[in-house]
């Protein structure tokens, strides 16, 4: 794990450090090979690298992000941007989401917000990780760039 995103890590509040922690370990150990991570926009974000993608996120020298996650003031913030923009994985996870979790999904466009850390589905996280591989996100990407921007 990078020193950047250990320090982010122990900055968060003792009572929801231990969850991030699982969430951010079920993502890095579920996804599949060529995501790596990173701190971007201020938060452990995994991505594709300028190595493996070299025309960057939105053309610049950025590695292209798929999903981050973030401890906000409330709760715990999944940032995931195949939801924000690939309708029949929202569906699913909408689905998968009321089968699987005794609470209500509360989200945004892109952002899955976890209010109770009891109730993180981590096996549906595994599931929703293995979805789509870096060349899916590259050719996804490739397809709506100017959509996602």
């Amino acid at each position: 794990m990078q020193q950047e995103i250990e320090h982010y890590i122990q900055q968060i509040d003792e009572g929801r450090r231990a969850a991030f922690l699982k969430l951010y370990q079920t993502i890095e150990t579920h996804l599949p090979k060529g995501f790596e991570a990173c701190m971007q926009y201020g938060m452990p974000t995994f991505v594709v690298p300028l190595s493996r993608y070299p025309k960057g996120y939105l053309k610049k020298a950025e590695a292209l992000p798929f999903i981050s996650i973030a401890a906000q003031k409330n709760y715990i913030a999944l940032y995931h941007i195949g939801l924000y923009g690939d309708d029949t994985l929202l569906k699913w996870f909408q689905a998968r989401y009321a089968q699987k979790v005794p609470t209500k999904l509360n989200m945004g466009k892109s952002c899955v917000r976890f209010t109770n850390t009891k109730h993180i589905p981590y096996a549906l996280i595994v599931e929703l990780c293995t979805r789509i591989t870096v060349d899916d996100w590259i050719a996804y990407y490739e397809s709506r760039d100017q959509h996602l921007c």
